[in-house]
């Protein structure tokens, strides 16, 4: 792996050209709490060079990215963005596809998979879906949202709350369903524990503080297999 001595790098700070995959791999590095040097500790690479990656427009061999995106958690096109706005669920399906059920344990396993799913409610101009960042705090589905937004006064009701994988490129997938009361947090204890161990705050942004939680009281789901 390329080595830049950190002359070179301090020399071309000034003359910085961040690119889709800098600011792609900065972002990830930092969500996970990793400084530069110890991410190229861990690639075989070192912190100058990380920080090249991330503030200019360099190009990577194919197995540098792996690596990173390895380290990273994450795949090659999502570090690159080659997949952000890629449309899912357009390839062909396979011969011999089927939906198969999947077990409660499964599908609770899939929930702590995830960091966004889809929040349903029912209101008086009928039903609205919408996406939100969540985590979960035992069985239960929590994520915080504005106490103003319809599903911030939609304490005291029933809700759904879905995720799903796709995967074009086997044209396969799964989706998991959660059925149960949604109510506002306000235990101090809980609400405590919730704000510490939250990976990150709302995309969307603004005043969401009001946590809310789902408790499932059916959950379901389904995977598309096929006959290979």
């Amino acid at each position: 792996m390329k080595r830049i001595p950190p002359n070179e790098a301090e020399a071309t700070a000034g003359t910085s050209r961040r690119t889709d995959l800098g600011r792609r791999l900065a972002a990830r590095r930092e969500a996970l709490g990793l400084s530069r040097a110890e991410l190229g500790r861990r690639c075989g690479a070192d912190g100058n060079y990380i920080a090249y990656l991330e503030e200019h427009a360099a190009s990577p061999s194919i197995g540098t990215l792996v690596r990173v995106a390895d380290e990273l958690g994450v795949t090659v096109d999502d570090l690159t963005g080659a997949s952000a706005e890629r449309v899912r669920g357009r390839s062909t399906a396979r011969r011999e596809a089927a939906l198969v059920p999947l077990g409660e344990a499964e599908c609770r396993d899939l929930l702590g998979t995830h960091g966004v799913g889809r929040i349903a409610v029912f209101t008086a101009e009928g039903p609205t879906v919408v996406p939100v960042n969540y985590m979960m705090a035992g069985t239960d589905i929590a994520f915080r949202t504005s106490a103003a937004s319809v599903v911030g006064r939609s304490a005291g009701t029933e809700a759904g709350f879905e995720i799903d994988n796709i995967d074009d490129v086997t044209a396969s997938g799964w989706s998991v369903l959660a059925v149960g009361a949604l109510e506002g947090v306000t235990d101090p204890d809980v609400l405590r524990h919730l704000n510490t161990t939250a990976r990150s705050s709302p995309w969307a942004g603004g005043d969401r503080d009001r946590w809310m939680r789902l408790t499932p009281v059916r959950v379901t789901g389904r995977r598309v297999a096929h006959d290979w």
